[in-house]
């Protein structure tokens, strides 16, 4: 029996009044990919995004994840059926500690009931204390135990940037969305990151869908690439393929992506 993708979008669109901002999508992704969607400002990869996550209903087509159609999920639903996502501009809670943040994913999935947490009962204590264990070894994973007292605002820039990606995988997501992880890093941050995205894919079993313009890192860790244009898709394929594709090169990648052969 031939296995179904882990998530499939089919001629998916958005209109804002007359302008078609995403068109004709047409998206798969198998467990455990990790794939990458390029394109210039303006191309409509957030938006694409924000279809995937419930914050935009799509006005054509259809979103399946695990086989099962998606439309018009609010998002807190999207995240509970096991999709998760950072953000282009960072959104932390800034005047939360670390773990607080963290515990705020874990708190989406809480066993324990509303009424047990009003009523102080143990079932509400035990919920709490597996919460904040989880969300420390978590923190330990990236590297921000040591930082877990802290405001999340006073943490440095990649820093912030690891602990949105420790706590969208805290809502123990089968499929994670990175939009612009490596915005704002320097070379050796970014570095690092290729690094703990290859980490945590093998790690948490995950299907990895990745926003960047940084082509260096896209073409380093990423299996295939879809790139956008104007809201529709320009091309598909490996970063080979992508790195030799005549319009890619001309429409977006220009000199830049001959560097990465450097």
């Amino acid at each position: 029996m031939e296995n179904k993708p882990l998530l499939e979008v089919k001629n998916a669109g958005i209109q804002f009044g007359g302008l078609k901002a995403v068109s004709n999508l047409n998206l798969v992704l198998n467990k455990g990919e990790l794939v990458g969607l390029i394109g210039p400002n303006g191309a409509g990869k957030t938006t694409s995004f924000n279809l995937l996550t419930g914050v935009y209903v799509p006005t054509e087509g259809d979103i399946l994840f695990n086989g099962e159609r998606i439309n018009g999920l609010q998002p807190f639903k999207v995240t509970r059926k096991g999709i998760s996502r950072t953000f282009q501009n960072i959104r932390l809670f800034n005047e939360l500690s670390v773990l607080d943040n963290v515990k705020v994913a874990y708190h989406s999935l809480a066993k324990h009931s509303i009424m047990s947490s009003v009523l102080r009962l143990p079932s509400h204590f035990k919920g709490e204390q597996e919460m904040e264990q989880k969300s420390i070894e978590f923190l330990k994973i990236f590297k921000l135990d040591i930082y877990k007292d802290e405001l999340a605002k006073n943490l440095p820039y990649g820093q912030q940037r690891r602990l949105e990606i420790a706590r969208a995988l805290a809502a123990g997501p089968k499929l994670l969305l990175l939009d612009e992880p490596a915005a704002g890093m320097n070379p050796q941050e970014t570095k690092d990151l290729m690094d703990l995205i290859a980490f945590i894919r093998n790690k948490f079993d995950l299907t990895i869908l990745l926003i960047e313009h940084d082509m260096n890192l896209v073409m380093g860790v990423c299996e295939r690439i879809y790139v956008l244009d104007h809201g529709q898709l320009l091309a598909e394929g490996s970063p080979e393929e992508i790195r030799n594709h005549p319009k890619v090169i001309e429409a977006y990648l220009g000199e830049e992506v001959h560097d990465v052969n450097a």
